[in-house]
């Protein structure tokens, strides 16, 4: 990783958009920080649009949906895309069909039974109300696994078929092939009505979560809270933010803004 200040501007001048992560990139503690939402306002102000892209339920993400200025929040990694419509409504769409996702709600919740009794400490993410297509395990938000825990979770969701991955804050699990490469795939031709070249975005994150976009986007940053996640990382971004989370998506917003204007 470089240091994102030297990253040459005619790198950042071409980019179209941004793809970013949301806890722990443009949040801390589950609320964004005051620069990274005047950043988004920045950013779309310039024309440059914004899709955010997490591991965060789709009952959580809605209100920053229809507050943020961003093109639409992708929700559980990829499964549900939320979006403002023209009469300031909600707009949700899905990967999956409403009988698969009926089906592997039942096998979802098995396994998240299966865990609180195999996994010692196991608790599920406070926001599990909102979640349609997933679940999510705290091991950093209100509540602390070890990384052993946190692998012993990883492994019983393998069992039960689901997909595993871990973010800053959630051990996420879900059945699909559907993924945060996935979700850029599917949103930006959907939100923009144009094919989705990845050299033309940039991805923002923070944590092994992220890693996928790093390892597939061009173009790929992290804030400078990644240094927690870097010894677990087998693919890292290009550059890294001198400040944290939602401050450092300022820096990277302020770089591209720059870039665009010189």
């Amino acid at each position: 990783m470089h240091a994102l200040s030297s990253c040459p501007p005619a790198r950042l001048r071409p980019l179209v958009g941004l793809l970013t992560d949301i806890d722990d990139t443009l949040t801390a503690d589950g609320a964004i920080a005051p620069a990274a939402l005047q950043a988004l306002f920045d950013l779309h102000a310039a024309g440059v649009p914004v899709i955010a892209i997490t591991g965060r339920p789709a009952g959580w993400s809605e209100p920053f949906a229809l507050a943020w200025p961003v093109k639409a929040i992708v929700a559980e990694n990829g499964a549900v895309m939320l979006r403002r419509r023209a009469d300031g409504g909600l707009q949700r769409d899905f990967t999956q069909d409403a009988a698969t996702r009926a089906s592997n709600f039942e096998r979802l919740q098995c396994c998240a039974a299966d865990l609180l009794l195999r996994v010692p400490g196991c608790q599920l993410a406070s926001d599990s109300a909102g979640r349609l297509t997933d679940i999510a395990v705290d091991h950093s938000e209100h509540a602390h696994l070890a990384p052993a825990q946190i692998e012993a979770v990883c492994a019983v969701m393998r069992e039960h078929g689901l997909q595993a991955t871990v973010s800053s804050i959630h051990i996420n699990g879900w059945i699909g092939a559907h993924n945060k490469w996935t979700a850029a795939q599917w949103a930006v031709p959907e939100l923009t009505g144009r094919p989705f070249v990845a050299e033309d975005w940039l991805y923002v994150g923070d944590s092994s979560n992220d890693q996928i976009m790093f390892a597939h986007m061009p173009h790929s940053v992290g804030v400078a809270n990644i240094a927690r996640f870097v010894p677990q990382l087998q693919s890292l971004p290009d550059f890294v933010t001198e400040a944290e989370r939602g401050d450092g998506f300022a820096e990277l917003a302020q770089a591209v803004l720059q870039a665009k204007r010189d």
